[in-house]
């Protein structure tokens, strides 16, 4: 290969590292750094411009970068309008350093479903986290007006605490969606959610922590990816730890044996599961590796884990053509981590070196920044 290279290739000695495919994180939300208080998401709508979230957007896409995730699919930007657009454009243009993106823009929620919960009935026109829906038509218009605007895929909230919106409303989303080329993500946890959601046609379950056999066996038999964020689940979880009581404590348990249960039925009734991590506060972005060690929490096997965060994230990007694998004809998006992630996943929250399109974003082992 090095007689096909020209006269001037820089050679990248990376023999004493683990090379790998640039690493696919499937649900994040590049624009939000809420903070981690129960209003936090009301403040952060209230007091931060759509400019200031851009800016925030940006810092997070370089952590995510520099984190070896050449690739993302974000899941919808939490209220900053169609910033994550002009931030998957400029990162295009080269004018900021971050992954490919595909964006979902605003996501799609029913009336009072979603944050921020609390608000004034007097605020008319205070921004919400989702564009608020009811009917079939108002269904149909968001999607139309979402992929207007620039969206790669539509993202719905199937459920909050119980099911929200209904198959028929779902339904439509994905016939939209679907005629235009783009992919529909749910939000779903509740075991009836989901059903709602995988009977409406959407591609991808998000979450789905209260999976049950039904459920997983309608996944596998229409082909419906499961992106777990069980990564985001035991940061929580680690976060509050020491403030519960007992009986606190006993219910996460046993709500954390339940999506462990989950996970494994997916696994072995072969439905797909693709990676991510869901950050969505400033501690947990650029953390995105914290998704596959808590994959193998759940039995997935390393190799399995770090499939999941290349060629079947790839696959439910429907970029299998253009990442997910070091091949001829996809992008040179490289990643090198020391050790042997096969054998210790954890080596994947240090990576060391980050190649994007074929140019170094970061090179640790030789003491040098592309910046």
């Amino acid at each position: 290969m090095a007689a096909h290279a020209p006269k001037t290739a820089r050679v990248i000695d990376l023999r004493s590292a683990t090379v790998m495919p640039g690493l696919i994180d499937c649900h994040t939300h590049i624009m939000a750094r809420m903070p981690d208080t129960d209003d936090g998401y009301l403040l952060a709508l209230a007091t931060k411009s759509q400019a200031f979230r851009a800016l925030e957007g940006a810092f997070n896409a370089r952590l995510t970068l520099r984190a070896g995730f050449t690739t993302v699919r974000d899941v919808e930007n939490e209220g900053s309008g169609y910033a994550d657009v002009a931030l998957r454009d400029v990162i295009e243009q080269g004018l900021a350093e971050g992954p490919r993106m595909q964006v979902a823009t605003r996501a799609i929620a029913a009336v009072g479903q979603y944050h921020p919960f609390g608000v004034s009935p007097d605020l008319k026109d205070f921004p919400t986290g989702a564009q608020m829906i009811s009917g079939v038509e108002e269904a149909r218009r968001a999607v139309r007006e979402q992929i207007g605007h620039g969206a790669d895929l539509i993202k719905v909230y199937a459920d909050w605490e119980t099911p929200t919106l209904t198959v028929e409303e779902m339904r439509v989303i994905v016939e939209e969606a679907h005629k235009l080329n783009r992919k529909v993500a749910a939000h779903a946890s509740t075991a009836e959610g989901i059903r709602n959601a995988v009977n409406a046609g959407v591609d991808s379950i998000e979450h789905g922590h209260h999976a049950d056999q039904k459920d997983l066996e309608l996944m596998k038999e229409k082909g419906v990816y499961l992106v777990p964020t069980v990564g985001g689940v035991d940061a929580m979880f680690a976060r509050r730890a020491d403030q519960l009581t007992p009986k606190q404590r006993r219910d996460w348990e046993a709500w954390l044996e339940g999506i462990r249960q989950s996970v494994q039925q997916a696994k072995v009734l072969g439905v797909k599961i693709a990676s991510g991590y869901d950050a969505g506060n400033a501690e947990r972005q650029g953390k995105n590796a914290d998704e596959l060690v808590s994959l193998t929490k759940r039995g997935l096997s390393t190799i399995e884990a770090i499939r999941a965060a290349t060629t079947t994230a790839a696959e439910l990007l429907g970029w299998q053509d253009r990442v997910g694998a070091i091949e001829t004809g996809k992008y040179a998006d490289l990643i090198a981590v020391e050790g042997d992630p096969l054998k210790d996943i954890t080596v994947l929250r240090e990576v060391k070196f980050v190649m994007k399109g074929g140019v170094v974003v970061r090179d640790a082992f030789h003491e040098q920044d592309a910046n």
